[in-house]
C-alpha cells in the first residue's frame, strides 16, 4: 500500500468551559499546541452548561478530542497538550 497519498486524520477538538479564565487559558494553549504540532484540527469552544453536562463533564475546563474527554479540571502546558494530541497520530 502507498502511504504517501494518505491524508492526515482531521481532529475535532472541543474546549468545554463557561468562559472562566482557566477555560480561556485552555482554549489558547490548545490552539497554540495545534499550530505548533501542525495538526489538521478544528478547535471549538462549548460554553453551554447543558452541552457540557451531556458529555459527562462536571469539572471545567475540559478538553474533548474526537468525542473522548482527555482533560478535566486543569490547564496542561502547551508542551503537554502537543504530546497528548499527537500520541495517536
Amino acid at each position: 500500500m502507498d502511504f504517501q497519498n494518505v491524508k492526515p486524520i482531521h481532529m475535532d477538538i472541543r474546549v468545554l468551559g463557561t468562559g472562566c479564565p482557566k477555560c480561556r487559558a485552555l482554549e489558547k494553549a490548545t490552539n497554540e499546541a495545534v499550530a505548533e504540532a501542525g495538526l489538521d484540527a478544528t478547535v471549538s469552544k462549548v460554553e453551554d452548561i447543558l452541552e457540557i453536562m451531556k458529555m459527562g463533564v462536571m469539572t471545567t475546563p475540559a478538553l474533548v478530542v474526537d468525542g473522548k474527554v482527555v482533560v478535566k479540571g486543569k490547564v496542561p502546558s502547551v508542551k503537554e497538550l502537543k504530546k497528548l494530541l499527537t500520541q495517536n497520530q
